[in-house]
């Protein structure tokens, strides 16, 4: 068993909140007898439960019980004199409601308390949200480094044209694996109902590449095993298949 995983799963803080089936917990119970790690990590857990109970604890208000004591016994006067047994039956149903009193009063706290716990649970579910996209990022920039460096992939400039003339883009291209990656420098950015749109100059004829977006990504396009020059035109969003020419905003021959 994976330890970290285990104990980061949440599944121990479930086991003190009460929120796991029979099976579940029996299961815990198992792994707590045999991992002395997990038998520490509960132990923390209801420590920091109670903490947040005590912390979160009030006492019941005196003007509450006694106007339910004032109600109970002026009943009771209306009826008969107190008997010794009507002494002992109405302390039996003034403590049972106090006793409620305080249960629902614990309750409520115990509520806040599972609140409080949750939302650690949510800056630690976010926590860890934030670092796998990072992680993630960390990948894709390693990624992208490796492409760049890699000496079998030509790397293709794009300069602006007349109609963006600070336009700047790159194709990385292997002639071997045919694989095309784009890196946009400078590309603005456009409406929603369009798209950018790389071409390939293949025997004088455009090839479409693929569309995408402004994007400081390293995107992967489509392949091609030749090409005279490669070009970015800007197209109605899911392109075109021939180049509109007059929006080409970037080129670059091989």
């Amino acid at each position: 068993m994976n330890i970290r995983e285990y104990i980061s799963s949440g599944i121990l803080e479930s086991y003190a909140l009460g929120e796991l089936t029979q099976s579940e917990r029996l299961e815990v119970e198992r792994n707590l007898a045999q991992y002395p790690e997990l038998r520490a990590e509960l132990a923390a857990i209801e420590e920091t439960m109670e903490a947040f109970l005590m912390k979160a604890a009030r006492t019941p208000r005196a003007e509450v019980k006694e106007k339910i004591e004032q109600k109970i016994f002026a009943r009771e006067a209306k009826v008969v004199s107190m008997t010794p047994w009507r002494l002992v039956a109405a302390a039996s149903i003034i403590i049972a409601v106090t006793s409620s009193i305080l249960a629902y009063t614990y309750y409520n706290n115990w509520k806040q308390s599972e609140t409080s716990l949750n939302e650690l649970r949510a800056m630690n579910e976010q926590v860890a949200r934030d670092y796998n996209q990072v992680n993630q990022r960390l990948g894709d920039i390693e990624t992208q480094m490796q492409i760049i460096n890699n000496p079998a992939f030509e790397r293709v400039v794009m300069k602006g044209t007349a109609n963006a003339p600070e336009a700047l883009a790159s194709v990385y291209w292997n002639k071997t694996s045919q694989e095309v990656f784009l890196s946009v420098q400078n590309l603005k950015s456009l409406a929603k109902d369009q798209q950018y749109q790389l071409w390939a100059i293949v025997d004088g004829k455009p090839v479409d590449m693929g569309v995408f977006d402004a994007s400081t990504a390293l995107l992967k396009m489509k392949t091609t095993g030749k090409a005279a020059a490669f070009a970015v035109t800007i197209e109605p969003r899911g392109g075109k298949s021939s180049p509109s020419l007059e929006t080409m905003q970037v080129l670059g021959n091989t």
